[in-house]
């Protein structure tokens, strides 16, 4: 199975029914096979934090949301994952692409990734970092943490994963 359809496979195998996306050309696969899903509701967003608002209110509704998005936006999202993401306990699987790692073409891109896994440590995210194809096997067990647990969950997704840009 193609890796972005197996990604999809295990959202919708886990209720999965909300995604929203920020526009990545890494993630460009895995966004299309979300929208192309007859079982998720997919609303593209502009920004990180307004794609979480949305899966906040997604929650309130009764499904299961999940966001996909860069790290180069953590930074901009830390209000928003503490005071309505934690504070509510609300489950949130991040499909993160880890830019600014090693195979990084964009030089502006590894100052943020010099400090995405110290703030999402900081903010007590559990976080799993996935560099070969077959690492997707752990996110079936990933999705079902995370709605045990009610915690958001990043989920760093590097070029090497995406074998390459």
């Amino acid at each position: 199975m193609d890796i972005n359809a197996r990604i999809v496979s295990d959202m919708v195998a886990n209720d999965i029914s909300f995604v929203t996306t920020v526009p990545c050309k890494q993630l460009a696969g895995v966004i299309d096979a979300v929208d192309a899903s007859p079982d998720i509701y997919h609303i593209p967003s502009n920004k990180e934090d307004e794609g979480m608002g949305l899966c906040a209110g997604a929650f309130m509704g009764g499904k299961r949301p999940a966001i996909i998005m860069q790290n180069t936006a953590i930074g901009v999202t830390i209000n928003t994952l503490v005071t309505l993401t934690q504070f509510y306990r609300m489950p949130l699987p991040m499909l993160i692409s880890y830019r600014g790692e090693l195979g990084e073409p964009v030089a502006c891109q590894v100052e943020m990734a010099v400090h995405t896994k110290a703030l999402l440590a900081q903010l007590n995210i559990p976080t799993y970092h996935f560099h070969r194809e077959e690492d997707v096997e752990e996110l079936d067990k990933i999705l079902k943490y995370t709605f045990m647990c009610n915690k958001p969950v990043a989920i760093l997704t590097d070029a090497s994963f995406w074998k390459g840009y």
